[in-house]
């Protein structure tokens, strides 16, 4: 259950750190300057921002990525970026785009990126769609690993484990999403000790999931949190208590949204891709490629659980209180895979399965 005590990770050697500090872009020469800063402004309402799509750059040679899964924002203010280039799977920024600190392990899966602090020190819970989910310190040191659940008594040694995302919950603990895998909800406590599944398997069903990618807590009621489980495919979050019991569905049609971030009162997520047409059961479940022309954008939900902005996206529509389909609107974005709210609510995007492409800033107006 738990890692070996020695740490498994190998760092960037000092002149690897030093150039990777150059910010630059990943398709041009070491010598060239970085392009001007976009004039481009999205979103819609009170939620409108300019792209800074060289904001994150770096030198590919030294710090390279495959696809930026997902970043936080530990409790320095520092950006935390999760991927799966083994070289560096993490990436360690300031607000400003520069590179503080990275370093590589054997997540050749890395997915999904959650942080915790526990009144004393800030956590990393790494979900490695090879099978596993890993609590490090921010440096790298391995604390806690969970493996397939058959070891717990949760699935059959056939079934299949590929989780995407955790969230922590209010007294620590843990819920892995499922999502590439058997469609459940694990939950866990703080010591890796398993307690339940939640959910009922994939499909169709108000217990079922169609892509569980992602997982959050939803603390805006802080008497009463809860969770918010992504059913991605379906173009829907769910919300569950924090014991598993199925509670609502907040439908986003055509958004194919990836996890939950709640950030004060309003909910944030990357639209991985967005779709023309409905879904269809059993179809789409992990990459839909046939079905959406169109991919990526941003979508923001008030607390009331009504989208305000979709930046890239086409305008929030509701009619007689329903929700029309969302799509891109400005193809700016290629798979938005999630998005991070810094204290002056910019927004940080990432991208999978785009061109190897580092973080956009998008800067509120």
């Amino acid at each position: 259950m738990s890692a070996p005590k020695t740490s498994r990770r190998t760092f960037l050697n000092t002149t690897a750190k030093a150039s990777a500090g150059m910010v630059l872009m990943p398709h041009f020469n070491i010598n060239s300057a970085k392009p001007k800063l976009s004039d481009d402004i999205i979103g819609h309402g009170d939620y409108t921002y300019r792209v800074h799509k060289a904001w994150g750059d770096l030198d590919p040679n030294t710090t390279p990525v495959k696809n930026c899964h997902e970043m936080v924002m530990d409790s320095q203010g520092r950006l935390v970026m999760v991927g799966d280039h083994t070289q560096n799977n993490i990436l360690i920024y300031d607000k400003s785009g520069k590179l503080l600190d990275s370093w590589g392990i054997r997540y050749k899966g890395g997915h999904g990126l959650s942080l915790w602090n526990d009144g004393e020190e800030d956590f990393l819970f790494i979900c490695d769609t090879d099978g596993a989910m890993i609590k490090t310190t921010l440096d790298g040191r391995e604390l806690l690993l969970i493996g397939h659940p058959s070891e717990y008594g949760a699935y059959e040694k056939d079934d299949t484990f590929k989780p995407t995302e955790s969230a922590i919950g209010p007294n620590g603990d843990i819920y892995i999403a499922d999502g590439y895998g058997s469609q459940y909800v694990l939950q866990f406590t703080k010591n890796g000790e398993f307690k339940r599944k939640i959910g009922n398997g994939r499909g169709t069903e108000n217990e079922q999931f169609q892509t569980a990618h992602g997982v959050c807590i939803d603390n805006r009621d802080k008497t009463n949190p809860t969770l918010l489980i992504t059913s991605r495919a379906s173009n829907s979050f769910k919300r569950f208590t924090l014991d598993g019991r199925y509670l609502e569905e907040i439908s986003l049609p055509g958004a194919f949204v990836c996890r939950p971030v709640i950030h004060g009162q309003q909910l944030y997520a990357g639209v991985c891709w967005s779709s023309e047409t409905d879904f269809v059961e059993g179809d789409m479940t992990t990459h839909p490629t046939r079905t959406s022309p169109k991919s990526g954008f941003v979508t923001i939900l008030n607390e009331q659980n009504k989208v305000v902005s979709n930046p890239g996206g086409t305008a929030p529509t509701y009619k007689k209180g329903k929700l029309e389909r969302m799509l891109q609107k400005e193809p700016i974005f290629k798979h938005c895979h999630d998005v991070c709210v810094d204290e002056d609510e910019n927004l940080y995007v990432c991208q999978w399965n785009a061109n190897r492409t580092y973080p956009v800033k998008l800067e509120r107006v």
